[in-house]
């Protein structure tokens, strides 16, 4: 995996150049996020996980073991389990993740007007990045924004996509120019986004606030990472993960006046002992033990999902309480929030030149 991180580059990528013509350009942007099933059925959640897994950004090991290992394994005994979860909180129009995916796009769509077309892709999942940037291709755009929908770099989420859309652009007969957001968690205004939803919550009505990133494997981290992190300083590099998560939520707590004492950071949905620690239920039931209200802000998620909605929402919050916490409360992710899509329409302009 080390030799897979690398910051999204494209040959094309001469945004300073020629201004004039490019904003002549027929321009489009590309909105990503990971995925979900067609459904909740078994089958559907099957062939999802399946096209997930496989990935190597994801599991990055041989290529033989790991078909070995989530086509033999994973799949088969997670597949039931996960079709259950997914039904429990999808809803008529679909599963949460996707409407507001859907939503978002045609809200920064009435906002940027008649400069740029919006679309929007999945991973995993149908539109997938290859057949929308094919459709792209015939509808003759010269200049494309993309944007994964997640606010810190990790190689499993945006490094996966630049690569995607590296692969997909090679076929073009000719190759747009391209712009790639590989991160914006420290944007002002995506920062001001995530404090107006806490402050809804009044989160000095709390003991302590707990700052909850998706975890990754300890395999998907910088060699020379620091084991002990903390609050730190100086920013880090864009695809340290770890330290971004610390970094990402200094930045929140400034805003909203907090001490160190008063809140901390762990990492949700491990696999294994072997990922960024703390786990999140763990701090929780030391948190639960001292007999305290806690408020927990999901950072990773833009949008509600199986980590926020259930593992969050209901399956760490039993677990709290059954540890003799007093109050948990679970801070929506941003969905469709006005701020949040001041601040993504503001990070898409910054991004590109229509």
């Amino acid at each position: 995996m080390e030799g897979m991180r690398k910051r999204c580059i494209f040959a094309s990528l001469t945004m300073n150049s020629d201004k004039h013509r490019m904003n002549n350009m027929k321009s489009a942007v590309l909105l990503v996020t990971i995925g979900t099933p067609a459904s909740y059925s078994i089958g559907d959640v099957r062939r999802y996980l399946s096209r997930f897994l496989n990935d190597p950004y994801v599991i990055n090991i041989p290529w033989l073991w790991r078909k070995l290992l989530v086509n033999l394994i994973i799949v088969p005994f997670r597949a039931p389990k996960s079709a259950a979860k997914y039904q429990k909180i999808w809803t008529k129009d679909g599963f949460p993740l996707y409407v507001y995916l859907k939503i978002v796009r045609d809200q920064l769509a009435d906002r940027i007007g008649s400069d740029a077309d919006v679309w929007y892709a999945m991973s995993y999942a149908s539109p997938d990045i290859e057949e929308v940037l094919m459709k792209m291709e015939n509808e003759g755009y010269q200049q494309i924004t993309v944007v994964p929908l997640f606010p810190n770099y990790a190689n499993s989420t945006t490094g996966s996509i630049c690569d995607s859309v590296n692969k997909a652009l090679k076929i073009w007969k000719k190759e747009p120019q391209l712009n790639f957001v590989d991160s914006y968690y420290d944007h002002p205004l995506f920062l001001d986004a995530w404090v107006d939803r806490i402050k809804r919550y009044t989160p000095e009505h709390y003991d302590h606030i707990l700052f909850s990133f998706h975890g990754l494997p300890l395999s998907h981290l910088p060699q020379k990472r620091q084991v002990d992190r903390g609050a730190t300083e100086e920013k880090p590099d864009y695809d340290d993960y770890e330290g971004v998560c610390y970094y990402f939520t200094k930045l929140i707590a400034e805003r909203l006046g907090l001490k160190e004492k008063q809140y901390s950071v762990a990492f949700q949905s491990r696999m294994s002992k072997r990922w960024l620690r703390p786990f999140t239920d763990q701090k929780l039931i030391s948190l639960a033990v001292k007999k305290q209200k806690v408020l927990v802000v999901p950072l990773s998620f833009v949008a509600d999902c199986l980590e926020t909605t259930l593992e969050l929402g209901e399956e760490y919050k039993e677990i709290f309480l059954a540890h003799g916490g007093q109050k948990y409360q679970l801070v929506d992710s941003l969905n469709d929030s006005p701020k949040w899509l001041d601040a993504l329409q503001n990070i898409v302009m910054e991004n590109s030149s229509f």
